[in-house]
């Protein structure tokens, strides 16, 4: 099978269920951010490989595909996906507390870097929120709402896995001080 189709030559491309749109739409946009932010998590797994909670960045990458998918897909694309699970959201608020109750209290806005892994992290943090938002421009139903919720929830949790990144590597917060 050829890898190219050249069907989108002319700037639309499929969704997931058939309909052709811009490769301009929202939520190409929005599919497309998800896919930056899993090949981001993938630089992260090498960075950070051997890390405690390093195992929690491919059960996230697995995540987002469904997310991506369910961004890409029409409204009969979207009949043959299996809902997001929000027990996955619920699994984000845990790894959260946990990391969090392990950390220096947090007195100060962070400055990302400069352990190396931490600041991968921060990049993939800042791309989840650019997905979120773009996320936001798509038609508000269910299925698109648990994608967003679970986009937030892992911004949250990329910023904690950063701090704990540093300072597992013996790199203090650097709190930016005005």
């Amino acid at each position: 099978m050829k890898i190219y189709t050249k069907t989108g030559d002319k700037g639309t491309t499929s969704l997931v269920g058939g309909a052709r749109v811009s490769k301009n739409d929202p939520r190409v946009h929005a599919y497309g951010t998800v896919d930056e932010l899993i090949s981001q998590l993938a630089l992260l797994r090498a960075e950070a490989a051997g890390d405690k909670y390093i195992e929690n960045i491919r059960r996230i990458q697995k995540n987002l595909m469904l997310a991506a998918a369910h961004l890409a897909a029409d409204t009969k694309g979207a009949e043959k996906l299996k809902y997001c699970n929000e027990s996955e959201i619920v699994f984000l608020e845990e790894q959260i507390d946990e990391m969090t109750s392990a950390l220096p209290q947090q007195t100060a806005f962070i400055l990302p870097g400069p352990h190396k892994a931490s600041a991968v992290c921060h990049i993939a943090r800042t791309v989840c929120r650019r997905a979120e938002r773009a996320a936001l421009a798509i038609e508000a139903e269910p299925r698109i709402e648990l994608c967003i919720k679970y986009l937030n929830r892992l911004s949250d949790y990329l910023f904690v896995y950063a701090r704990h990144l540093s300072i597992s590597g013996g790199v203090p917060d650097d709190f930016w001080a005005q």
